[in-house]
């Protein structure tokens, strides 16, 4: 029995010894065998950089073109695309009655589909067609600008806003200032601006709640005329409005916060040659045809493009929004003034003084401007009519 225990023994440490032979024979070659297989671990990292490519659909209850809020989205998501971040499309519904009913229609539709990690809309519009598709699709993901209507309704729809009222207060800086400077070409000597606005609502509101407390920081007697579209694409309404303002109560400076609807507050400067215009939400001096882009002096930022950016990035370092409302305002860059261009042609080192120190105050919380949203709104009515020509 013990010869064939030694005998088993030695037949195993000779099998072992062949086995490391022939393991440790191709040992010199293993390096370039494996070499392949290292090229995606080495890649990885650069892939978790890059974060996941988002398939988004931005439906637009009005029309690309606008020159102001809609182009002002779309250009941060195609920032988004170029970036590689993500792949979108854009769906135009249109603007007017006749089209409201198709916007309920293609939520339905793309929410359907499947097809869409985000579906982005925006306006004061579409919360009520929005609420009812989110409630309809609980594991679609919703984004919607420049709302906060249904707020914490849907755990799938997250509400982006934008204090408005601190860009109108800068902008009301600016007029004040502006609207006396006699050195400049179409000034007068009275004190008297305009604000075309569109739907009589909190958020448009709260841009002039800001942009009156603002100038009325600069001079107590000040006179704004405000008048309202009721819509964002009617230009003819605001051209009639500009020129009324222009000619009837020696109004210089207009500013239109209508959409589409309040270029044609700068059509009525430009066919008077009497008074300026002031942009909003996109740079529209850059997007403005050329005669009307010499007589728009600045533009409220409404950076709807950089929220979205800022959005995805918050969404790629893993912070999440889904059921809340955030608010972006100076300090995220979600509104601003535009300070070059015509702005540093026109305005005297006093006025661009001015309009620094009021930023630098409301970024550091010692200016605190009124509101038109929420529990805390101002009296609008009352503060309209206090500073009406």
């Amino acid at each position: 029995m013990k010869k064939i225990l030694a005998l088993l023994l030695a037949l195993v440490m000779v099998f072992s010894l062949c086995a490391c032979g022939q393991s440790e024979a191709p040992a010199e070659e293993a390096p370039a065998a494996e070499a392949p297989a290292e090229e995606p671990a080495a890649e990885a990292p650069a892939e978790e950089e890059t974060g996941k490519v988002y398939n988004v659909a931005y439906l637009v209850n009005g029309n690309l073109g606008d020159k102001s809020f809609f182009d002002s989205a779309e250009s941060g998501l195609a920032a988004l695309e170029e970036a590689g971040r993500i792949e979108y499309v854009t769906i135009e519904m249109g603007g007017t009655d006749e089209d409201q009913p198709t916007w309920l229609s293609t939520l339905y539709d793309v929410s359907e589909s499947g097809e869409y990690d985000v579906v982005v809309c925006g306006t004061y519009q579409m919360p009520d067609y929005l609420k009812e598709v989110a409630t309809a699709y609980p594991d679609q993901k919703y984004l919607i600008f420049d709302d906060n209507t249904y707020v914490g309704a849907n755990e799938n729809v997250v509400n982006i806003t934008y204090k408005q009222n601190d860009m109108g207060y800068l902008v009301g800086i600016f007029a004040a200032c502006m609207t006396v400077d006699t050195s400049i070409d179409m000034i007068n000597e009275d004190a008297v601006v305009g604000f075309v606005g569109g739907v009589d609502s909190p958020v448009i509101n709260d841009f002039l709640i800001g942009f009156i407390e603002g100038a009325r920081s600069i001079n107590p007697d000040i006179k704004v005329d405000t008048r309202y579209t009721n819509d964002y694409v009617d230009t003819a309404i605001a051209k009639e409005y500009g020129l009324s303002m222009i000619n009837d109560n020696n109004c210089d400076i207009i500013w239109g916060v209508a959409g589409n609807a309040g270029n044609g507050a700068a059509e009525a400067a430009l066919e008077t040659g009497k008074a300026w215009f002031i942009g909003v939400d996109s740079d529209q001096e850059l997007t403005l045809s050329s005669d009307l882009a010499a007589i728009t002096l600045t533009s409220g930022l409404k950076n709807i493009g950089n929220s979205l950016v800022w959005f995805f990035d918050e969404l790629d370092a893993g912070n999440e929004y889904w059921g809340t409302e955030v608010t972006l305002g100076l300090a995220e860059g979600g509104v601003g003034i535009v300070t070059d261009k015509n702005f540093a042609t026109y305005a005297s080192d006093e006025t661009k003084a001015a309009v620094t120190e009021a930023q630098e105050k409301v970024l550091s919380g010692e200016i605190v401007v009124p509101t038109a949203i929420g529990d805390d709104a101002a009296d609008v009515v009352a503060i309209r009519d206090e500073v009406r020509p």
